[in-house]
């Protein structure tokens, strides 16, 4: 059976897919890449990070979405009537070039990012995607954050409402359906650590 070396992580928010990535990279021993990708396409563009996480994983950010920035190498070049791409989609090109070329290192785990689309063509990639029932994203998420169930609740349908458009936007797949992604993993019903050992198994080619 083939070895996967890189293990794709999509999810729900406060399914827990971000921890189980953390747990299966360190049991591994091997790189995963989440937030950090944010840092790596900031500095490749010569911005705040602040200002790259405000479009990371999001379209529907409006002002955001028409703000344009030209790229380093072209800035003292570029021609006021030239197009130059709004800032959501050179964050997006290059964190998938950033994603591309990580592949190419070796093994690691890759959270969100469409990273499952972006390395479709790769044999030696599994995806997933993590779920959880509603409840138990709510408890996690008001105790992640010190919110009310009613805040947490609020906060979890407009990040889901941000992945969802933003991975279908540029995927043309549906978010979080059998048919996008190779593995379907509910927390609610394995909990996070025997999720944790499937991709590990998995990984493993056992």
């Amino acid at each position: 059976m083939e070895e996967y070396k890189i293990i794709t992580v999509g999810r729900q928010f406060g399914s827990g897919g971000h921890e189980i990535g953390n747990i299966v990279a360190t049991r591994l021993d091997i790189p995963m890449y989440d937030n950090n990708l944010v840092r790596m396409a900031a500095e490749k563009l010569d911005i705040r990070e602040e200002t790259a996480r405000a479009v990371d994983e999001t379209t529907l950010n409006g002002f955001l979405k028409g703000y344009v920035i030209a790229p380093m190498e072209y800035k003292d070049s570029i021609r006021s009537d030239e197009y130059i791409q709004p800032l959501n989609e050179q964050v997006y090109e290059l964190q998938s070039e950033i994603i591309r070329k990580l592949s190419k290192r070796g093994p690691c785990v890759i959270v969100g990012r469409c990273a499952d689309y972006i390395l479709k063509g790769s044999r030696n990639c599994v995806d997933v995607f993590i779920c959880a029932d509603i409840e138990d994203r709510i408890r996690r998420i008001a105790a992640r954050y010190d919110l009310s169930e009613k805040k947490a609740a609020d906060k979890i349908k407009r990040v889901d409402r941000e992945r969802k458009y933003y991975y279908e936007s540029h995927t043309g797949r549906e978010w979080g359906s059998p048919l996008s992604h190779q593995i379907l993993l509910n927390v609610s019903r394995l909990g996070i650590d025997r999720a944790a050992d499937v991709l590990e198994m998995i990984y493993r080619g056992k």
